[in-house]
């Protein structure tokens, strides 16, 4: 894990600041779009946990994405008007629980294995929701009321405004980064990170290493499907293809691009890949080879991804200080 230096630091306390500023500056469509990617960016960091810190590569994360979803979509349907920690609290609740099952039987593999049995579990949610009718098949469903945080009668957060749910889904992704923060200076983050380096001898140590991957696998699901809940509680819309093996596969390659074991490189490489994926049609129809080349390109230039490129100019700024520092003693 890297260490969070000062520069570090300074440079998220800048981009907070930026997010922080940005409705004021950026037009209703931005503002939605940069709402969108924030969301993104819960699920992509939780997908961090798990490839960057934990070492284990699912393929099947948006699976829980889409649970998330779905749940509200299908439990609270019909409801006028839906408490909002009520409805996050039993989403969340049986969110984690599918990501205790399918963590239990998938733990027990590795590598490829691993893998392709994450892969496995992500298509069986899928298809269930895509044929199935009483949950709008390949249609998708729609959320008729948006969840309501209220006071007793007073009305906290409108959802309904696009500005406060800016603010609102922008206070939950520096929660969740802070959280993970705060787990993986733990020791148990330790054992995490050991675990990703060399499992056999964490074993040898004494400790339960499917224990520990069980509860990183069920934090990291659990973060999924809040992810998933923002998701549909924002469009009033949820499809079969949030769990589908695609999204998952665009998650890994905006942990990747953006930096694993970093927790905001994925943030950052959400951004790239999103706002790419808005920008470059404007100018070709070939878009798609351009943003290929550049992700390619940043794969083998930047090997540890963007996230790295700014650890090694902070680690640069840091020794220059240091020697300079030194000169004058």
């Amino acid at each position: 894990m890297h260490t969070v230096t000062r520069p570090i630091i300074i440079f998220l306390c800048i981009c907070l600041v930026l997010l922080l500023l940005f409705p004021a500056v950026g037009g209703p469509f931005y503002t939605e779009l940069v709402t969108k990617i924030m969301i993104l960016s819960i699920f992509t960091i939780s997908l961090d946990l798990l490839i960057g810190f934990t070492g284990l590569v699912s393929f099947g994360h948006a699976a829980f994405f889409g649970i998330g979803a779905y749940l509200l979509a299908i439990l609270f349907n019909e409801v006028e008007h839906i408490n909002y920690w009520w409805s996050l609290t039993l989403t969340l609740s049986l969110t984690g629980l599918a990501a205790l099952v399918i963590g239990w039987l998938s733990i027990r593999t590795s590598g490829i294995y691993f893998i392709m049995l994450t892969l496995a579990f992500a298509q069986m949610c899928f298809y269930f929701f895509f044929e199935s009718p009483h949950f709008g098949g390949d249609d998708g469903i729609f959320l008729a009321n948006k969840p309501e945080i209220k006071f007793g009668t007073h009305q906290l957060i409108d959802l309904e405004n696009e500005h406060h749910y800016y603010y609102f889904v922008l206070a939950w992704l520096v929660g969740v980064y802070l959280f993970l923060s705060m787990i993986l200076r733990a020791p148990f983050g330790h054992v995490l990170i050991a675990i990703k380096a060399n499992e056999q001898r964490v074993r040898a140590l004494g400790y339960s290493t499917p224990h520990y991957k069980l509860v990183s696998f069920v934090i990291a699901g659990t973060i999924a499907g809040l992810a998933g809940f923002l998701e549909a509680a924002h469009t009033s819309f949820v499809t079969p293809a949030y769990l589908g093996w695609h999204e998952s596969g665009m998650a890994i390659m905006m942990v990747i691009l953006g930096g694993m074991g970093t927790l905001f490189g994925p943030v950052i490489g959400t951004f790239i890949v999103v706002l790419l994926q808005d920008f470059l049609p404007n100018f070709t129809e070939h878009w798609k080879l351009i943003m290929g080349g550049i992700i390619i390109g940043v794969v083998l230039f930047l090997p540890n991804g963007i996230a790295g490129l700014i650890y090694s100019i902070s680690n640069r700024f840091t020794s220059s200080q240091k020697e300079h520092g030194r000169e004058h003693v």
